[in-house]
């Protein structure tokens, strides 16, 4: 079998591989998320609006940070990943902080053999479809899971910023999805000298190409939006240029770094 066709297993180590470090990393802030704080940034906020009473599933959560904070603000949460070390995880941060949000370990293909409810809002966030190949297959199970009428929230990075190499410096990579991108990384993007090292498999995805597949599985879009900043300090040679705001330091709000969907299932949709 083919690196391309295996990229499941693959990931699925990789993430498994991250998440010890993740979860002791400044970066995830665990002890300050047990004792309060919100993951969630005022992006997704301001699109969520109140979520309170509604049910909201949550595809590709990692450890669920961002499940329990939906939990949190009153939402019936259910989060899923296809890594089972970060489930286990999810899990057990969820009931140490004493929220009821749910956890289910599958890829987001498979989900449909997992799950079987429809949802009032389905939510992904940032660096999330990068690890899937066939956004078709993708957007047919947001549809799937969505109930007619209900809201799909995306927030994700840039498809300009996957152009760049790692230090910005040079477009590398192509724009629009061009097969398999198959790399080693030493350490991880929460803890960039971690004595981990592991391999993973990513596509890069045009925004034509992620509006198209929502449009085609009977997602109305209702807003398209770019941000000139992320909220994270994920990447390299950034300047952090107001609170919780990252910039890459020699192109400052030249490029876009964010951008978010929200759409609605036409109230016809299976």
């Amino acid at each position: 079998m083919s690196k391309e066709n295996d990229y499941l297993e693959i990931n699925r180590q990789s993430w498994n591989n991250r998440t010890d470090t993740h979860l002791t990393s400044d970066f995830y802030d665990l002890d300050g998320f047990l004792k309060g704080n919100t993951s969630l940034n005022s992006i997704e906020l301001d699109l969520l609006g109140d979520i309170k009473g509604k049910s909201v599933l949550h595809l590709q959560c990692h450890f669920g940070q961002d499940t329990i904070s939906l939990a949190r603000l009153g939402a019936d949460a259910t989060g899923i990943d296809l890594s089972d070390k970060a489930i286990e995880s999810a899990k057990q941060i969820a009931k140490d902080s004493g929220t009821d949000a749910k956890f289910i370990c599958s890829d987001v293909y498979d989900l449909p053999n997992h799950l079987h409810q429809q949802f009032d809002i389905v939510y992904t966030s940032y660096g999330t479809i990068g690890w899937l190949p066939d956004l078709d297959r993708w957007a047919k199970v947001i549809a799937r899971f969505l109930k007619p009428g209900g809201k799909f929230v995306f927030v994700e990075f840039h498809p300009v910023v996957w152009m760049f190499d790692n230090d910005f410096e040079k477009v590398f990579y192509h724009y629009f999805n061009s097969g398999a991108i198959i790399e080693t990384e030493s350490g991880t993007y929460a803890d960039k000298t971690a004595d981990i090292t592991q391999e993973y498999v990513t596509w890069n995805h045009g925004l034509s190409e992620i509006i198209n597949s929502l449009i085609q599985n009977g997602l109305e879009i209702n807003s398209l939006d770019e941000y000139d900043y992320s909220p994270y300090n994920c990447f390299n040679k950034t300047i952090e240029f107001e609170p919780k705001k990252f910039r890459i330091e020699h192109l400052g709000d030249k490029i876009p770094m964010v951008y978010s969907v929200v759409a609605t299932k036409n109230q016809v949709s299976n």
